[in-house]
This record gives structure tokens, C-alpha cells and sequence, in this order.
């Protein structure tokens, strides 16, 4: 199990380089202009050839590179250009909104997932041909139709959570639970979709197998099969798709933190991206990248104890 998870930690440092090195060299592409969007269109070719010379965009691509992979590796990200903050407070300040809408959405999407694909695996009839239908839409609406659609229903006509803004967990627990219900359901529906899809037709499978056939023969309820022997079996393709819409989901909060107005990493990301601003971006990169690294590392744990044969695999 050691070799195994040293082999993950190899790769996943591999990954890290390999991602930021080629975003490195894209963003460097249209660096230029940066001096000029901090200094405005009124600024001279001298002022922005000096700004240049600041911001180190003179150096080759090369130098520039070394330089950050340098202070990236002891934790230093560098200075925004825009507000000369350093990188890593910007970041640390919006990594708190982000990740508890993803915990909270994955959560969701886990119990939900469990309870409705267990559910219609073991009642074959209209709450599987629901949860066959309302899948199908779940994959077809995309999250920002879906956000927009929540806002205009639930914030604007009925008035019973409010659409934008953000309040943290330790100022408000009901402000913070208020604030993000609307957002983790616009992230949320599509994988408790698919993962429940994929839970139903696993436990399909795991009730067909001759041991729980035999657990029956000597007397054990269903409830008790079903808990302590079928979701067991079935759960490592669950929890496989349920990494894989985590990962989706890091893609989807830029644009659920920008409709609802939440200070996350993703509206950092987008931000910089207009901006310009490549410390910053590299750094949100960075960060994103470990995440799904560590996501891998946990789900690999996971199925390791649930299956010890992926172990060997």
C-alpha cells in the first residue's frame, strides 16, 4: 500500500509540473500587454517599456520561468501585478468560499446518489424510471441555465434565499448556510444525475450476485444486505464518478461564484484572466492542480479499503 501511494504522490508532483509549466508558457504569450492595461492606453511606449522592465517581462522566458518555479516551490507565488498583493493571500482569503461549496456539494451529491440509486435499483419500477428521466436531465442542463433558473424562481419570486453575495462560516452559520444553498444546488444536480445512475446499475449488478442470494437463504433482511454487504461492493463505481464531477466542479465554480457574486478562487481565476494578472493565475493553477492531485490521492485511499484488488492494480 506504501509503494502504491508513493507511486500516486510521483505522479501527481509529475502532473503539477507538467501543468504548470505548459500554463506558464501560454500565459507568457500575451504578457506584453500587461504593462500597458496597468498603466492605461494613455501611457507612453517609454512608460510602458519601464513597467515592462518592473514587472521582469524583459528577462528571457526562461529566467522568468526559473524564477517563479523557485519561489513557487518554497510557497511563494509572487506579487499580483494589479494590487501588489502577494499571491498567496489572495488566494488563501477566496480558498475558504470555493472549497465549501465543493464539500458541501459533494456531500450532497453522495447521500442523494446513495439513497436514490439504491433506491431504484431495489424498486424497479416508477422511481427508476423517474430517476432514468430526471437524469437524462440532469446531464442536459448546463449548471449556469441551471443557476440562473434557481435565481429567478426560488430568490426573486418566492424571496426564500438570497441570489448573490456571500457571508462566512464563522460570522453567520445560517448567513453562510443561506448564502450557498443556491449555488451548491446549481452544482450539485448534475452529479447527483450521473452518480446515481452509475450507483443504480452497480447495485443492479451486486444484487444479481450468487453471495447475497446465499445471505438470503440464511435469513438476513434486506436492509441489513443492502447496508452492510451491496454498498460496500457497489460503491467504488460511485465514488469514481463522484471524483469525476468534483473535478467538474472546479471548472464550474468559475462560473456559479461569478452569477452568484461569491468570492471564490474561480471569480480570482476569471478576474485574472481578464486582467491579465499571470502571478495570480499561475498561483489559482497551482492550487487547483494539488486539489485535484489530493482529490486522486483520497479516492485511490478509498478504494484501495473498499477493494483491495485496485491495490494491486
Amino acid at each position: 500500500m506504501v509503494t502504491f501511494m508513493i507511486r500516486r504522490v510521483i505522479s501527481g508532483v509529475v502532473a503539477l509540473f507538467v501543468v504548470s509549466t505548459l500554463t506558464f508558457i501560454l500565459l507568457n504569450f500575451s504578457s506584453t500587454s500587461v504593462a500597458r492595461n496597468i498603466l492605461g492606453e494613455t501611457a507612453t511606449q517609454a512608460q510602458v517599456h519601464q513597467k515592462e522592465i518592473q514587472l521582469g517581462l524583459d528577462q528571457p522566458l526562461i529566467v522568468r520561468y526559473v524564477h517563479w518555479l523557485g519561489g513557487a516551490i518554497h510557497g511563494d507565488f509572487g506579487t499580483s501585478w494589479l494590487s501588489s498583493q502577494p499571491v498567496l493571500t489572495s488566494i488563501t482569503t477566496r480558498l475558504g468560499t470555493t472549497l465549501s461549496l465543493l464539500i458541501v456539494s459533494t456531500i450532497v451529491v453522495a447521500i442523494l446518489a446513495v439513497l436514490l440509486g439504491m433506491a431504484a435499483a431495489v424498486r424497479r419500477g416508477w422511481l427508476d424510471r423517474t430517476l432514468q428521466i430526471v437524469s437524462i436531465g440532469g446531464a442536459a442542463v448546463p449548471q449556469f441555465v441551471l443557476a440562473i433558473l434557481i435565481i429567478a424562481f426560488i430568490a426573486i419570486r418566492l424571496h426564500w434565499l438570497p441570489a448573490t453575495g456571500y457571508v462566512q462560516l464563522s460570522t453567520s452559520p445560517a448567513g453562510w448556510a443561506a448564502a450557498i444553498t443556491l449555488p451548491v444546488v446549481a452544482l450539485a444536480v448534475g452529479g447527483v444525475a450521473s452518480t446515481a445512475q452509475q450507483v443504480r446499475s452497480a447495485t443492479i449488478t451486486v444484487l444479481s450476485k450468487d453471495y447475497v442470494r446465499t445471505l438470503r437463504s440464511r435469513g438476513l433482511g434486506e436492509r441489513e444486505i443492502l447496508l452492510r454487504h451491496v454498498l460496500r461492493d457497489a460503491s467504488p463505481s460511485g465514488l469514481t464518478v463522484l471524483s469525476l464531477h468534483f473535478i467538474g466542479m472546479l471548472g464550474g465554480v468559475v462560473v456559479i461564484e461569478q452569477i452568484f457574486a461569491l468570492p471564490g478562487i474561480g471569480a480570482l481565476a476569471l478576474q485574472s484572466t481578464l486582467q491579465g494578472d499571470m502571478p495570480v493565475l499561475m498561483g489559482v493553477v497551482v492550487v487547483v492542480v494539488i486539489i485535484v492531485v489530493i482529490v486522486n490521492l483520497l479516492v485511490d485511499l478509498a478504494l484501495g479499503w473498499l477493494n483491495p484488488k485496485a491495490r494491486v492494480s
